[in-house]
C-alpha cells in the first residue's frame, strides 16, 4: 500500500525548507545528498498530512530534520510552474536504483507515481542556532550536512532558486526586524551581531553607527560584561527581551 495515498497526505502539494545556520562567520544551508547512485542534492522536504495545517506540517518537517522544536520559520514563496515535476529526475535514477528503492527505501510503484507528479511547493526558510541542531536523515538521505551559502552543490529541480529567493527574503526589512539574531546563541556580544549582518549582506559597517542602529530598535536586553581575560575592554552580553 502506498504511503502517499489520498487518505494520508494532500496530493500534489509539498513543503521545501531552506534551513539557515551561522558558524565561523559563514552563513550555511542544511542540504540532503540523496541516497541514490549519482550526486543528487535536495532541500529538506516533506508532505502535508490530511489532518494538519501547512505551518504545522512545516514545523513538523523541520523538527524531524533538526531535532529542535523552537525554530523561527517564515513562508516566503510558492513554486508552482506548470512544468515543475519530479518526473525527469526520477526517470534518471529509477532504473539504476530500483532494487535499492524496493528493498531499503520500501517505495512502491504507487509511491513513484505520486512522487513523479507535478507539485506546488510551499517554500519556507528557517533560522536556527547551528550548535543546537542534530541533522537527522530519512530513508532517502545518504547525508544531511551544512554547506556554505558560497559553496552550494548543484541542486535538483528548482531548489537552488529556492535558496536564492530565501536569502533575498531574509535580507528584506532587516533595518526594522532583527530576526536574524535567531541564528546566534541565546546570549551574544554586539560584535557577533555586526559580523552576522556583514556576512548576510556581504558588506561592512562602521561599528558605532551599527551599534546605535541596533540598540535603537529596543528589542535587546543588556546583561553582564563578557570577561575573557584579554587586555581590551570587556564587551557587554545581550539577548532578546523577554
Amino acid at each position: 500500500m502506498s504511503r502517499y495515498n489520498e487518505q494520508n497526505v494532500i496530493q500534489q502539494l509539498a513543503i521545501d525548507c531552506v534551513i539557515f545556520g551561522y558558524q565561523d562567520k559563514e552563513l550555511k544551508v542544511l542540504i540532503s545528498k540523496l541516497y541514490f547512485k549519482g550526486d543528487f542534492y535536495s532541500l529538506p522536504s516533506g508532505y502535508i498530512f490530511q489532518n494538519e495545517g501547512v505551518d504545522e506540517a512545516a514545523h513538523r518537517i523541520l523538527q524531524e530534520r533538526t531535532g529542535i522544536s523552537n525554530i523561527y520559520l517564515e513562508h516566503f514563496k510558492n513554486f508552482g510552474q506548470a512544468e515543475r515535476s519530479n518526473k525527469v529526475f526520477l526517470e534518471s535514477v529509477i532504473a539504476q536504483n530500483q532494487k535499492h528503492f524496493a528493498e531499503e527505501v520500501n517505495l512502491t510503484k504507487e509511491d513513484f507515481d505520486f512522487l513523479s507528479n507535478r507539485f506546488i511547493s510551499l517554500a519556507y526558510y528557517a533560522l536556527v542556532d547551528i550548535n543546537k541542531v542534530t541533522p537527522t536523515k530519512t530513508q532517502i538521505d545518504e547525508s544531511l550536512e551544512w554547506y556554505s551559502i558560497k559553496a552550494i552543490p548543484q541542486m535538483m529541480m528548482d531548489h537552488h532558486e529556492m535558496i536564492e529567493k530565501a536569502l533575498k527574503s531574509l535580507r528584506l526589512n532587516l533595518d526594522t526586524n532583527i530576526i536574524v539574531l535567531n541564528l546566534l546563541p541565546e546570549t551574544f556580544i554586539m560584535k557577533e551581531v555586526q559580523d552576522l549582518y556583514e556576512t548576510i549582506f556581504e558588506n561592512t559597517y562602521a561599528r558605532n553607527n551599527f551599534q546605535k542602529k541596533i540598540l535603537e530598535l529596543n528589542v535587546l536586553e543588556r546583561l553582564e560584561k563578557k570577561f575573557t581575560g584579554a587586555s581590551n575592554k570587556a564587551p557587554y552580553l545581550y539577548r532578546f527581551k523577554k
